[in-house]
């Protein structure tokens, strides 16, 4: 694993549940702040081995960026944990996002 990738774990780890964050802010706070797409390489291809909340990392204008059983199932993991999602796949980065 890399320098990069491991602050980008770390950084998505730190977001707490009911609270979302943006790719690029991610990416910003691991210190590569044009990192956004490797913040979603991340994601895909480690999240299951480190059992990252990925459904907390959306896009930085509060849209659910999946599509399909993907978009479903984030959205219904977000709400479990209290975040209020639109009927147009929208959260209030005001609110809960860090």
């Amino acid at each position: 694993m890399t320098d990069n990738t491991r602050k980008i774990i770390e950084q998505i780890l730190a977001v707490p549940c009911g609270k979302v964050s943006s790719y690029g802010a991610v990416a910003a706070k691991a210190g590569l702040p044009n990192g956004a797409r490797q913040v979603v390489r991340t994601l895909h291809s480690m999240s299951e081995k480190y059992a990252l909340p990925w459904h907390r990392i959306i896009r930085a204008d509060g849209l659910v960026a999946l599509e399909g059983e993907g978009r479903a199932l984030q959205i219904t993991l977000l709400r479990g944990e209290g975040v209020k999602v639109s009927k147009n796949s929208k959260i209030d980065m005001k609110k809960y996002g860090i």
